[in-house]
This record gives C-alpha cells, structure tokens and sequence, in this order.
C-alpha cells in the first residue's frame, strides 16, 4: 500500500465511515494512482460508494472534499488541492507530506519478519557450460533471494547439480574416446567449456554412426538407438551404478573440471549458494517415502509391481512414482529431496526457480507431499518462467548452437567498452578503473534486460538494446546513479557535505519536479514488497527505471548549484541528489547490479 493511501485509509476513511455510518465499508472506499494526464497523487472512486448512497458522484465527492478540508499531517495542511473529475476524486498532498514520507518509504523495512524461505535456482547439468538460459534461471534466483531480505526475510539459497545420467556419461565416452588426455590446464579451456566440447563432440559422432546405420538400410529408430557409441554410453552408466572404480574416477574428474568453471560464471555473475546438492547423492531418496505412502494407501500398485499416485481427482493424471522393477524416476528424487531439505533446514517456505516447461512436474510433486501429509508443501512455490531466444531463434545444447554464458558476459563487456572508450568523462581514470567500470556497465545491461522482463513471459534478448544508454536499460539507471554522485561530489569540493544536507529543509517555494521526484521516492518500500510478494522482480526493475528517469528530468528542471539558486533551494536539491543517488544504488543492488559513481 503506497503512503498517501495508507495515510488517507488511517485518517480519511473514518470520518466517511463515520458521515455514512452503516452504508459503507472500508472496501467500498477504492483508492488508485492518479492518472498522468491529471494532476493529483491519489485518487478516490466516487461511482461505487456513491451508487450505494443513491447519491450522485459529483455529490458524494463535494462532502468529501470537506473532510479533506480538515485533514493536516504535523500541523500541516495535508491536502494542498483537489479536483473532481468525472467521477473521480483526484488529491493533491502537500510538500511537507512528500518530505516525511519519502524518508519513510525509500528504506527497507526496519522490522525482521521471522520467515525463513528456501530458493533453489541454477541446478545446472555437470555435462556442458551454463548457458543464456541459466543466466536468466540465476539472475532470477538471486533477485528473489535479495527481494526476500530486503523485505526482513532470512533466506537460503541452494541449488541441485545434475552430476549423473546418461548425458553425463556422453561427454565422459567422448573425452575417453577422442580427448588424448586434454585437461583444462593443457588445452586452456574453462573445466566446464572443455567437458561441454565432449558432449558435442559425443552428438557428432552419434549422428554420424546413425546415417552410416541407415545407408545400410536400418530404420532410422533402429538406427539411433543401436549406434555403438549411444550402447558404450548406456553402459558406461550402468558402470557408473555399480561403482566401476575406473568410470567413478573419471567422473570425478570431469566433475571437478565443471564445478571449477561454474564457480568462476557464478563469480562474475554474483550468484552464490549457502548449500549444494547433487544429484548423485538424492537420487535414491524418496523411494522409502512412497513405499511407506503405498502402505498407508495414499498410492496404489499396479499388476506389474509399478507404484503410481491417482491424481485424477484433483485435474491431474496418474503419475509413475516406482518402475516396475522398484528403481525410482526423477519425482521420487524430488519428492526426497524436498523433505530432506525441510528437515534440513526448517524453513517457512519453498520457491524453485525452473523454467515453466516443468509446471506439470511440480503441481504433481506439491500434490504429493500434501497427500504424503507434508502440510509445508502448501508453502512451496513454483517460479515458473518463460524461456530465452535470440533474434536468431531457439538454442541447443547438443548441436553446440547456445549462448555460452562465458561468451555472453564478455560480449556485453566489450559492447560497454565500445559505447564508453571515446568518453571525455572518463579521461580522468586509470586503465584499471576503466576496466572495472565496462564491466559494471556491460553486467548491469545483461542483468536488467533479463530481469525487467516479466518472468512468466518468454523473452528475446537483444545485445544491443540492452546497453542503450538512453533506453529501459540498466547502464540508463547508473547513469542517473552516476550523474546525482557528480552533482555531490562538486558539492563537496565547495564546501557542501553530507553533514551540511542532514540540515536541509523544504523551501519557500517547491517545484512540481522536486515533489514528484519525493514521491517516487516514497515508493521504495512498496516497490519491494510488491517485487517480493508476486516473486516479480521486474516491478523493481521499473521502479529504478522511472526514478532514473525523474531525477534527470529534476536535474534538467532544477538548477541545483548555479548563482542563481536560492540557498534554500541550493541545499534542498542537493540533499534530494543524495536521496535519489542512495535509493537508486540500493534498487540496482537488490536487483544484483552494481552501482558505479563515475561514467
């Protein structure tokens, strides 16, 4: 709820309860953001209440306006002016409100909620590099995560590594096969991009024995399914479940290789984990879980000895919960997982951050646990999201067809490099400086084109779009960031620092930019709990956005250190360059981005 509508609910809605007492609720009063073609900071709906009063609106609204009359904040005026328009009752707050409330609402919650909530995001494939996909798979995790902090939650992230299976034998046979014993020492490759060269190279040489097959006259099913290099694989697994010492070993190996290079994507990205699990080890969890849900029987058996939980009731189908030979399939490893993890780690809620190709997977897995009698997976939640393209189109793994997500990170770089190297604005700064910043810059524009999107749409991202400094971008946002820390920064070399702006007050005279550029600052707090409560982060996202935008246009409007400025003005200005440069900073962290003080 913004302030100026909680402020009006606490003081306002009483005296009209009070003036039509019985005739009307607290719902029955909706207030809405004033529309921007009218000038006011919030709206009453006077058509609702009015009907229920068999008043006309016009009628409803003059009464109102004489409460508004009566209303003050601090010994203020609290309602400078008000309009009626067609029905809607448009009010104008007063400056001194904006003063107090954006000090209010443009910092965090001081209050810790005492929920404690689990996001598991990433959960990569140890058989090839993370990708385009995992970056917004990621950028999503951590945004929520950051989200939930900031909003008083203490959160743990965890992720589970997809380290075996039968693509991870592909890339394990082809390294056997055709690696000649390269490391990523000796090839100079990140671990995780050499191991993803085997599983292409795994791909080639599966397609190649299958046209050789089908030449021959073989069906092309036949064909696939009985190229020797696919059958070598098939047992390499099989090997890998006994405990082959030698297959275990080399998997280790490869393993190693990959965790290695994640970490360093993962250090670039700013993502991190409080725990790991692997899949390896989870997999045989679960399998108690439903034997003991047969016994009781929440599931049944069928004539071939597979075990299968009716969901047919509930919308859903029947789902296989055990083969036929009692071996489990990848919900039963969820199914343990998930409780483990309960046990683990006690939490009040669960969000998995998975692309929504898995939406029917995890309405049956929360299904189950609650008819297992699981009464925290009412709490767990899916993210669902929307895939990623290219201009170009779709990606795949095993034609070696994706975006590296390695590669992407450095293209975005060198496009920051490209946009900023010619700038006289960063003369000034080292070689090294430099450096840093075009990361910063080239991160931020990967990072908010993925997260400005809304998750549950699919998304195409575009390299160039995204580094637009004059566009919905993030480098758009540090520039707003950056230019508020010049105006500071010369401040100070006259005299002017942080303890002179703790003394600013509201002048004499305000302009409409100044009280537009407060109440967007007001809106912080409800922009994180908005972000927080739909797991949506490019409501954040927007926020920035549009107070970048105000405070270039308060910038313009405003002259904050000409002669010409009054003092009062002078100090007014620079105290609110402070408080757009700290809201905007901690807006642009929240979101995982850096926030640089020079471009």
């Amino acid at each position: 709820m913004s302030p100026q509508e909680h402020y009006l609910r606490t003081h306002l809605q009483p005296l009209i309860l009070r003036e039509y007492a019985g005739l009307l609720k607290p719902e029955h009063l909706v207030f809405q953001q004033t529309r921007k073609d009218f000038s006011g900071d919030i709206t009453l709906v006077l058509f609702g209440p009015a009907k229920r009063l068999s008043m006309n609106p016009l009628a409803f609204g003059e009464r109102t306006r004489i409460f508004l009359g009566t209303l003050s904040f601090e010994g203020q005026p609290l309602v400078e002016s008000s309009e009626i328009v067609q029905g809607f009752l448009n009010i104008s707050l007063s400056a001194h409100f904006w003063m107090h409330a954006h000090q209010e609402g443009s910092r965090p919650t001081p209050n810790i909620s005492g929920k404690k909530l689990l996001v598991e995001f990433a959960s990569p494939n140890t058989n090839k590099p993370l990708h385009l996909g995992h970056i917004r798979n990621i950028l999503l995790g951590m945004a929520v995560s950051r989200l939930s902090e900031e909003a008083g939650d203490e959160v743990v992230r965890v992720q589970v590594i997809n380290d075996r299976g039968i693509h991870i034998c592909k890339s394990m046979l082809a390294w056997e096969k055709f690696g000649q014993g390269e490391t990523p020492q000796s090839s100079g490759l990140k671990g995780d991009h050499l191991v993803g060269k085997y599983y292409v190279r795994f791909d080639v040489e599966w397609r190649r024995q299958t046209e050789e097959r089908k030449d021959g006259g073989m069906d092309a099913r036949t064909a696939k399914d009985h190229a020797p290099i696919l059958l070598e694989a098939q047992q390499m697994l099989r090997d890998w479940e006994v405990g082959v010492p030698g297959v275990r070993a080399l998997w280790q190996s490869m393993n190693g290789w990959v965790y290695s290079g994640f970490d360093q994507t993962h250090q670039r990205l700013g993502s991190f984990f409080d725990r790991n699990y692997y899949e390896s080890e989870t997999y045989v969890l679960g399998r108690d879980q439903v034997l003991d849900g047969l016994a009781r029987g929440v599931f049944e058996r069928d004539p071939d000895g597979s075990v299968w939980a009716n969901l047919t009731g509930a919308g859903l189908d029947r789902k296989v919960l055990l083969r036929s030979d009692g071996t489990s399939v990848y919900i039963t490893q969820d199914i343990g997982t998930a409780i483990e993890r309960q046990k683990e780690w006690n939490t009040d809620e669960m969000t998995y951050v998975v692309g929504n190709e898995q939406d029917y997977h995890f309405k049956v897995l929360f299904l189950v646990l609650q008819r297992l009698g699981y009464e925290w997976a009412s709490r767990c939640h899916h993210l669902s999201y929307g895939m990623v393209d290219l201009p170009s189109g779709r990606m795949k793994s095993r034609e070696g067809t994706v975006v590296d997500a390695d590669d992407l990170m450095d293209e975005m770089v060198a496009a920051a490099r490209d946009k900023s190297e010619f700038s006289e604005k960063l003369m000034e700064l080292s070689e090294g400086d430099k450096t840093i910043l075009f990361n910063q810059v080239g991160m931020a524009a990967l990072k908010y084109f993925i997260l400005k999107v809304d998750p549950q749409k699919r998304m195409v991202f575009h390299p160039e779009e995204s580094i637009d400094l004059q566009g919905h971008t993030g480098p758009f946002i540090q520039y707003a960031h950056a230019r508020a820390c010049a105006v500071l920064r010369k401040a100070e070399s006259i005299g002017i620092g942080a303890s002179v702006l703790a003394t600013a007050a509201l002048p004499s005279d305000i302009k409409l930019t100044e009280r537009e550029l407060m109440r967007q600052l007001s809106g912080y707090r409800e922009s994180i709990f908005a972000s927080h409560t739909h797991k949506n982060p490019s409501l954040l996202c927007q926020y920035a956005y549009d107070l970048a935008g105000l405070y270039n246009r308060f910038y313009h409007d405003c002259p904050i250190l000409t002669p010409e400025t009054t003092d009062e003005s002078r100090l007014f200005r620079l105290y609110l360059s402070q408080e757009a440069a700290r809201v905007l900073k901690r807006s642009l962290f929240v979101l995982g981005i850096e926030a640089p003080d020079r471009m």
